[in-house]
């Protein structure tokens, strides 16, 4: 994944990548693949897996699409992310708990979505509203397939140990 940007700044004057932005890249790649082996050791469970990779490649999306259109709105992407943090260690990060965070971190985004579309600075950007909503729209798809996965995850009653 890091040699797609160190490609693309040889063929075009575009991408302009420094050193910090592949070191934060790789943090970032390694963080997402760090978490998931956590949740993977966590359940026995597909469904669980596969809820726990679909929420951190919605968390990883969501800060890589926000630091690359770097337009402002980026403290309620970041505040989505924080509530599915939060939430999930609430819920011990149990099947049930993480069925019903990944829920209402999707209702957040969904609000989020559509307050970004609303205010002033984008309503009066042609297409902008539309693509904020459209935005909003694909993540909120994202977290409700994670909770979905979770939900079938606890009705399959593979609860993960809980992470201390």
């Amino acid at each position: 994944m890091l040699l797609t940007p160190l490609v693309m700044m040889q063929i075009s004057d575009e991408w302009h990548w420094t050193i910090g932005s592949f070191v934060f890249a790789g943090i970032m790649i390694g963080g997402v693949l760090l978490l998931y082996e956590l949740a993977a050791r966590a359940s026995g469970s597909l469904a669980y897996r596969t809820g726990a990779a679909v929420a951190l490649l919605s968390s990883f999306l969501t800060v890589w699409t926000t630091i690359v259109r770097d337009d402002g709105t980026g403290i309620g992407s970041f505040a989505v992310i924080m509530a599915a943090a939060i939430g999930g260690f609430a819920a011990w990060f149990r099947a049930e708990g993480m069925a019903r965070t990944m829920l209402g971190v999707a209702i957040m985004q969904a609000l989020v979505g559509i307050a970004i579309a609303t205010a002033p600075s984008v309503a009066n950007t042609p297409d902008g509203s539309l693509r904020a909503l459209s935005f909003g729209g694909f993540f909120t798809a994202l977290w409700l397939m994670s909770a979905a996965f979770f939900r079938a995850a606890a009705k399959g009653n593979h609860q993960p140990a809980a992470m201390h």
